[in-house]
């Protein structure tokens, strides 16, 4: 009789002061479905909050000149229900940077609980021919300044 290989442990939940940013939203009544939790398709909603505000910062956003960014992937892990009434933060750093994009890893709290977590991949792409490009010198140290710790990834 042949054996499964042992499952793998989950990775440990995250934990808000983990992230370099925090963004607050609030739960809104129209994000709920009629099982009277948040529907699942609005946790995307609460991680883009959290991403437009780290890209278009205006002091340290991540904007290049002539480019615009694109999301390509993203995968959630639901953890929790969120019900209304109610806030959430948004916890968001910098999981990896590679040549031409670069990915988020996020996590949504509320009342310190970790409800979901996200990995999402942007992609820089130029905008007159829609096509990838590599990641501009300057666009990399800001995104290292926002990289989690390799435990956190």
């Amino acid at each position: 009789m042949q054996r499964s290989p042992p499952k793998s442990p989950h990775p440990a939940l995250p934990r808000l002061e983990d992230f370099p940013i925090h963004v607050p939203d609030i739960i809104r009544f129209a994000d709920m479905d009629r099982q009277g939790h948040v529907n699942n398709a609005i946790y995307p909603t609460y991680f883009e909050t959290g991403r437009v505000g780290v890209i278009y910062d205006p002091q340290d956003g991540l904007q290049v000149e002539g480019c615009t960014t694109v999301l390509a992937r993203i995968e959630i892990d639901f953890l929790k229900e969120l019900r209304w009434p109610g806030t959430v933060e948004i916890g968001t750093g910098i999981a990896e940077i590679g040549r031409s994009s670069y990915v988020f890893s996020q996590a949504i709290f509320h009342e310190d609980a970790c409800a979901a977590r996200a990995h999402s991949t942007m992609v820089l792409i130029d905008r007159a021919t829609r096509k990838s490009r590599p990641l501009p010198p300057e666009l990399v140290i800001r995104l290292g300044r926002m990289l989690l710790r390799e435990s956190e990834r």
